[in-house]
C-alpha cells in the first residue's frame, strides 16, 4: 500500500503548482466532506447538504437541528483553516498547536474545557480502553510529542500519521473533541509531508472503532495503518481527478 501511495503522490507532486482554480474547488470540497463524516461520527445529526449550506452559503437549519451542531460544523472548518495556515507557515506539530486546535473545536460550545487537559478521569463507551488517569496526561502527551519529534524523519508519513492519531486517542487528552482533533492533527502530520487532507468517512465507521479498539486492546495496529492507508489513497484518487 506504501509503494502505491508513493506512486500516487509523485504524479501529484508532477501536477504542481496546482492552479488558483482547482485549489478552490478543493478547498470548497474537502472542507464541506471531511466536517460532515468528522462531526457525523461523533453523533452529529446535519447531513452533508445541511453542511454545505451551513458553510457555503451561512444559514441555520431548522427542523429541530442544535445550535451545538451548527457551532460544531462552524468551528470544524475553521480547525481545517487552521492546519492550513499551520502547514503553510512551516510550523511543526506542538503542544500549542494541539492545545489551540482543541480551544477552536470546543469554543463556545464548552468554554472552560476548550484547550485545557481533562481534569478527570474518563470511560470511553463501547470500549474496554481505559485511557490514562488525567494526572497523567500532560506527561504522555509529552512523551507523544518527543516520539513524533523521533519518528518524522524516518517513519513512512502515512504510518507516522495513524500512529499519531492512535496514539493520541489512546491518551484521550481532552474531556471532549478527542475524535475530530485526532483527525484533524493526523491530518496536519500528512499535508506537512504533501500528502492530500484525508477523510475518514462516517459510513466506514464500525470498521475504523474497531482497528481503533483492536490497537487499543492488543497493541496491534496493523490494521488500523491499512485503514487510514486505504482513506488517503481515497484521497489522493479524489485530488488527481479534480485537477484531471
Amino acid at each position: 500500500m506504501f509503494t502505491l501511495l508513493d506512486e500516487k503522490k509523485q504524479l501529484l507532486d508532477s501536477k504542481r503548482p496546482l492552479s488558483r482554480e482547482v485549489l478552490t474547488n478543493l478547498k470548497k470540497y474537502f472542507d464541506v466532506e471531511f466536517t460532515y463524516n468528522s462531526n457525523a461520527i461523533e453523533g452529529n445529526t446535519l447531513t452533508i447538504t445541511e453542511t454545505k449550506v451551513i458553510l457555503e452559503d451561512g444559514l441555520t437549519i431548522g427542523g429541530g437541528k442544535s445550535l451545538r451542531e451548527h457551532l460544531e460544523v462552524l468551528n470544524h472548518k475553521e480547525a481545517i483553516d487552521y492546519i492550513q495556515d499551520v502547514v503553510s507557515k512551516e510550523f511543526d506539530l506542538s503542544e500549542r498547536v494541539i492545545r489551540d486546535l482543541h480551544h477552536i473545536i470546543l469554543k463556545s460550545i464548552d468554554n472552560p474545557n476548550a484547550g485545557v487537559y481533562r481534569k478527570a478521569n474518563v470511560l470511553i463507551s463501547g470500549s474496554m480502553h481505559r485511557p490514562p488517569e488525567y494526572f497523567l496526561v500532560e506527561d504522555k502527551m509529552r512523551e507523544l510529542l518527543d516520539w513524533y519529534h523521533e519518528n518524522k524523519e524516518t517513519m513512512h508519513p502515512v504510518k507516522l500519521a495513524a500512529l499519531f492519531h492512535f496514539k493520541y486517542v489512546y491518551i484521550h487528552p481532552f474531556i471532549d473533541g478527542n475524535g475530530r482533533s485526532a483527525r484533524l492533527l493526523m491530518n496536519l502530520i500528512l499535508l506537512r509531508n504533501g500528502y492530500p487532507l484525508t477523510v475518514i468517512r462516517n459510513t466506514d465507521r464500525v470498521d475504523y472503532m474497531s482497528a481503533l479498539e483492536k490497537a487499543s486492546t492488543t497493541g496491534n495496529t496493523d490494521d488500523f495503518v491499512e485503514f487510514i492507508a486505504q482513506a488517503v489513497d481515497r484521497s489522493f484518487d479524489t485530488y488527481l481527478y479534480l485537477i484531471g
